[in-house]
């Protein structure tokens, strides 16, 4: 199976929390919703992974993060892509979770459900935090975003946006499926 795992923000969309106080406004990165829809023609599943810490800090409703999810389905659907599942942490900094990144736990909880090795499925992020996480969790892992953006993880393979993610992971050698 050929799966990768994205973040939503600086990935998908250039917003955070506050884009869930009017989940209407949500607007996705030029181009975003097109690679997720070319890496899903060429096979690949897409699963989203997101911390959501503004639920834990009561800043926003599971109703307002399931309206805005509604709309990047939508939005994904009307170029012919589509998320095979979406996981996020719902827990503010301070709850001592295992799956609010940097840790690796909402990453290990993808390769259950999956049944999959996560050596084998690359990641893509553009907060250093969640790159760390898939690092954590063995996950081949790429950055979105600006290039001196992060010092930290020099190493880190590098892309200007998701298209260019997807163009890098679909040039790749074939993957046993």
């Amino acid at each position: 199976m050929k799966l990768v795992i994205i973040d939503r923000d600086g990935v998908l969309d250039a917003q955070g929390d506050d884009a869930l106080a009017a989940p209407e406004t949500w607007q996705p990165l030029p181009g975003a919703l097109e690679a997720v829809a070319r890496l899903n023609q060429a096979g690949w599943r897409v699963v989203l992974a997101s911390d959501q810490s503004g639920l834990g800090r009561g800043l926003f409703e599971v109703s307002a993060l399931n309206a805005l999810h509604t709309r990047l389905h939508r939005a994904l659907a009307s170029v012919g892509a589509r998320l095979d599942a979406i996981f996020y942490c719902p827990h503010g900094p301070d709850d001592g979770c295992h799956c609010r990144m940097p840790l690796a736990g909402l990453f290990e909880q993808i390769g259950e459900r999956y049944g999959i090795e996560l050596s084998q499925v690359p990641a893509v992020a553009a907060r250093p935090e969640h790159v760390q996480a898939g690092a954590a969790a063995g996950c081949p892992v790429h950055r979105i975003g600006p290039a001196d953006a992060a010092p930290d993880l020099a190493g880190v393979p590098h892309h200007a946006h998701l298209a260019a993610f997807a163009d890098h992971l679909l040039s790749a050698p074939a993957r046993a499926s």
